[in-house]
């Protein structure tokens, strides 16, 4: 059965045999050395080409011969959906046969030059200057005598001369960018120096039996099988699982989280995990998530976050849809997604509260279908997550599996989501002030046995980190995002909160009703009220409350707090605490 059939027998998306998400969409090849022993493709090799493609994956063949030289020794090009040619300086579409350039010509002069040197043999490409060792030393004499920004690129043998930035690594990233497919998809398999540029891109890189020892020093894998029998062996395991035994070699893609008590890093895998972040109002969820999702974008990992309070905003790392006036579309969130590139925030202040889980149960199976042809997003974020998969969800009335792929879930009640999305849950982080009740609640409803755990108090920055594998919960200190504090500035310095998120100064008989619906109004207020009025809020640790709560920001309310508690003038605490604020929060003039 075709690869995309099967996708919808399995319910929209991807499966492999272990009932996982594809991970590998691409499989990219370097061709001498590697697909071909000594210029030729055997036919078993060509076979288990051919199931590749009827598995729906891509295939790219990333090679430092020129197109006529490579048409002329392997005429099965239309295999490939792309072919990167001239170590990474031409781009061919073998379906249509379009070849685009990327890179300018050799300069007429050097060739003239090597010519006059008595460089032989010499190769003129679209872009790229070929010749063998150990011509490679009157090569570099003449680039520097002519003052070039050439690079020299060596492959068993062959000197290859290309404009600086041009290799097989800018070369597969083009064929990526046009199949609209991420490098986080792709495995690729090579065996020489002009290699390693394409494999430390790829998220699996693969050295053959027969490569170079510095190729398989840096691999993930070395195949036992050398050339066309080491590709068709790791093949058979794409095929199999998806690549799945190889998964704990790729711990260099692991997404730093924070630190334990001890200062062990603990990080997050960017596939197979599914997070839970639970809690509160006001006790850290966002800014874990925030600090996260930073890294995750940072990495090239695509994400779909679907906001329903607003939070992520001001989020630099994505695109965000809708706002308080105008509400997204299913269809303005996968034209954003189409890009590899890009992430996604999806707004949903513009849509009524009791259509929110409509929108979310049409967009999610979209979701899904695409990550069964692209792999992507590679995450799907739901703040609030209780209103969109409440216990009541019933993923077959949506024509889903149950495991969703790579999530992470935001929500104050764990007990309230659908225990068939926390069956899944590989992560739990707790945060707020009661931890271990949060990780109970979940446990209760997911159907697993509760941790033994001592009552921890967290510090400011911390969470609680369950594993429900790896046993007892551990402390750990969130690694903070650096665009935590613009994530406030757009909605909490100048935005409309809520009547019920507002501030509000009454002074201690009541006779007040000042409502602050930002940081700028608070702070203007805060000027003008009668030193009574402040005081007061002052010594019951109003500020620092709202703060935490409303504003969520806990280092704000810290500072708040040190000022509440040393319970300074009126005029010394009113200015401490607008110092704070500046100190986070670029306000108007």
């Amino acid at each position: 059965m075709h690869f995309y059939r099967r996708l919808a027998a399995a319910g929209g998306r991807s499966r492999t045999n272990s009932g996982e998400n594809v991970r590998y969409i691409v499989l990219a090849c370097d061709y001498d050395g590697t697909l071909a022993t000594d210029g030729r493709v055997d036919d078993p090799t060509l076979g288990a080409l051919k199931e590749v493609r009827a598995s729906g994956r891509r295939l790219v063949l990333v090679t430092g011969r020129e197109l006529p030289d490579l048409e002329r020794v392997f005429p099965h090009l239309d295999l490939f959906d792309r072919v990167v040619a001239e170590n990474g300086a031409l781009l061919y579409r073998p379906a249509s046969r379009e070849e685009r350039v990327l890179a300018e010509a050799p300069p007429p002069a050097l060739v003239a030059a090597l010519r006059e040197r008595g460089v032989t043999p010499l190769s003129v490409g679209r872009a790229i200057l070929a010749t063998w060792e150990p011509n490679e030393t009157i090569v570099l004499e003449v680039i520097r005598d002519l003052g070039l920004e050439r690079q020299v690129i060596f492959n068993k043998g062959a000197v290859m001369v290309l404009p600086a930035g041009v290799n097989k690594a800018s070369g597969l990233l083009a064929a990526l960018a046009e199949l609209r497919l991420s490098p986080h998809n792709t495995v690729g398999i090579g065996d020489a120096e002009n290699d390693h540029a394409f494999l430390s891109t790829c998220e699996c890189a693969v050295a053959v039996a027969n490569a170079l020892p510095m190729l398989k020093e840096r691999a993930d894998y070395v195949t036992v099988g050398d050339h066309g029998q080491g590709v068709r062996e790791l093949i058979a395991q794409l095929l199999a699982d998806d690549l799945a035994a190889l998964a704990p070699r790729l711990r260099r893609h692991d997404i730093l989280f924070g630190y334990d008590a001890t200062g062990q890093v603990v990080a997050i895998p960017p596939y197979g995990a599914t997070l839970l972040l639970a809690g509160p109002s006001g006790s850290g969820k966002s800014t874990a998530a925030t600090a996260l999702l930073e890294r995750l974008a940072a990495a090239g990992y695509q994400f779909c976050l679907i906001d329903p309070e607003g939070d992520y905003e001001a989020f630099a790392g994505a695109i965000v849809l809708g706002d308080a006036a105008r509400a997204p579309s299913v269809d303005e969130v996968l034209q954003v997604l189409d890009d590899p590139n890009a992430s996604v925030v999806v707004s949903l202040l513009g849509i009524a509260l009791a259509d929110r889980p409509a929108f979310f149960a049409a967009l999610l199976p979209r979701l899904q279908a695409l990550r069964a042809q692209t792999g992507r997003p590679h995450w799907i974020v739901i703040d609030e997550a209780h209103h969109l998969l409440p216990a009541t969800w019933d993923p077959a009335t949506l024509t889903l599996p149950e495991a969703l792929g790579e999530l992470m879930l935001l929500t104050v009640h764990p007990d309230h989501l659908a225990p068939a999305v926390l069956r899944h849950v590989t992560h739990v982080v707790a945060v707020g002030t009661a931890p271990e009740e949060t990780v109970r609640r979940f446990a209760q409803t997911a159907g697993q046995r509760a941790p033994t755990m001592h009552q921890p108090t967290l510090q400011p920055g911390e969470v609680l980190v369950w594993q429900p594998e790896q046993g007892a919960p551990r402390r750990v200190r969130v690694e903070p995002a650096q665009t935590e504090r613009l994530r406030h500035r757009r909605k909490y310095a100048a935005g409309e909160l809520g009547p019920d998120k507002s501030f509000y100064f009454r002074g201690p008989e009541g006779k007040l009703n000042l409502r602050a619906q930002n940081l700028v109004l608070f702070v203007q207020l805060a000027e003008g009220v009668d030193d009574a009025t402040w005081l007061y809020h002052l010594r019951r640790g109003d500020y620092s409350r709202w703060f935490r709560e409303a504003i969520k920001d806990e280092a704000l309310a810290e500072e708040a707090a040190k000022v509440e508690r040393t319970s300074p003038s009126a005029a010394e605490s009113r200015a401490a605490i607008k110092a704070a604020i500046e100190a986070r929060y670029t306000l108007p003039a």
